[in-house]
């Protein structure tokens, strides 16, 4: 028997689209129809992003042209999210006065070395002429005022038009806030995520941040809360991950640039940094010992198709650096140096090619399907 275009279009009507009080054809969802034998294929638009309401639209579209027109047929459904730009639904993030792009750095593991990734990406920043701050969002585990040697300055007050402000901590040129000027070195923060949420709110809105070409934002390992109310609050124009050579932590790596870009959150990802890509001893500066594994984060980023940013070797100067708070890209012109200066270099690169493409003014979340907010 042959298959019409009609046939199908009668069948997609017996069913209404969950929530919407429309059927697919009356809703105008149906976009393609194609007919190849025995095989159909449907461009289905939908307005609800989240994995369920898609299999659900799916499973309904494959079961009524079984029932309605022959339950041997193939169908297989593409499914284009379309959601409505409705003003009042909208979560938007406002504008920092002052701060031109904002970027995240993130991990899917903890002991990736993602802070030291960021202090040496700020300070190689400011080193080529560029206006840096740091918010240190990892409210648990602050480790910024360490690295930058600042960890008993406390930051000071200043009122502007009649408000209060925090005034940053300056090092290296890098304006730097975290949760670690304000509590002892040796006190444990136990919040919930209201709590830290609503800290960290508190450093990004009620500081006096001035001019700044960069804003890094250190987020805490994992997806949660913070991560959350990062993008709700603040226009996050792009994300880094960082992940080490390892199976394990690139599966979680993976997690993280998935979260980015899911449709709820929309933040584009600049790229991948592999750290600690390879040891190389000091009595032995030419050799390379790939003791993580070998290309883990270059695999991965041609599999996302985002581009790797930097490969930083496992040093003992890197971490000796980081413990006396100099971050390594002081160090002029050693190895570890020269790749932290060419990773800004790609860094700024890479977010001029993103501003040009969108406007990284503000993000919107126009769904948190998947988020908690708890």
């Amino acid at each position: 028997m042959k298959i019409t275009k009609e046939q199908l279009l009668k069948a997609l009507a017996t069913f209404t689209l969950p929530g919407a009080g429309k059927d697919l054809i009356s809703s105008n969802s149906v976009r393609n129809i194609q007919i190849f034998g025995s095989e159909i294929v449907l461009d289905v638009v939908i307005d609800n992003p989240t994995l369920q309401y898609k299999k659900k639209v799916e499973l309904n579209c494959i079961q009524a042209i079984h029932k309605h027109v022959d339950e041997k047929v193939n169908v297989k459904v593409n499914i284009i999210v379309e959601v409505p730009e409705k003003k009042s639904n909208l979560i938007r993030g406002n504008k920092i006065p002052g701060v031109k792009n904002i970027i995240a750095i993130a991990s899917g593991k903890g002991g990736v070395g993602k802070s030291t990734v960021t202090a040496n990406l700020a300070v190689a920043l400011a080193d080529k002429g560029y206006r840096v701050g740091i918010v240190d969002a990892d409210i648990y585990g602050p480790s910024m005022p360490i690295m930058f040697d600042v960890v008993k300055a406390k930051p000071a007050g200043r009122e502007i038009n009649g408000v209060r402000k925090i005034v940053p901590v300056e090092s290296y040129g890098v304006k730097l806030l975290s949760i670690g000027f304000f509590t002892n070195t040796d006190q444990a923060v136990v919040w919930r995520g209201p709590m830290a949420s609503k800290a960290l709110n508190q450093m990004l809105w009620d500081t006096d941040w001035g001019d700044l070409d960069y804003m890094l934002i250190d987020l805490p390992p994992g997806t949660g809360d913070v991560h959350l109310s990062i993008v709700q609050s603040i226009p996050v124009g792009a994300a880094i991950i960082v992940s080490t050579p390892q199976n394990i932590a690139l599966a979680d790596a993976r997690k993280g640039a998935a979260m980015f870009q899911m449709d709820s959150i929309n933040v584009p990802v600049l790229g991948i940094v592999e750290n600690m890509s390879y040891f190389v001893p000091e009595e032995l500066p030419n050799n390379k010992y790939y003791i993580f594994g070998k290309e883990g984060a270059s695999i991965l980023a041609d599999e996302l198709k985002l581009p790797l940013l930097a490969e930083i070797p496992l040093v003992q100067s890197v971490r000796e650096a980081s413990d006396v708070g100099r971050p390594a890209v002081l160090q002029g012109s050693t190895p570890s140096a020269i790749i932290f200066l060419d990773f800004a270099e790609k860094v700024v690169e890479e977010m001029n090619k993103r501003n040009q493409f969108e406007d990284t003014k503000r993000v919107e979340i126009t769904n948190t399907n998947g988020c908690s907010t708890n």
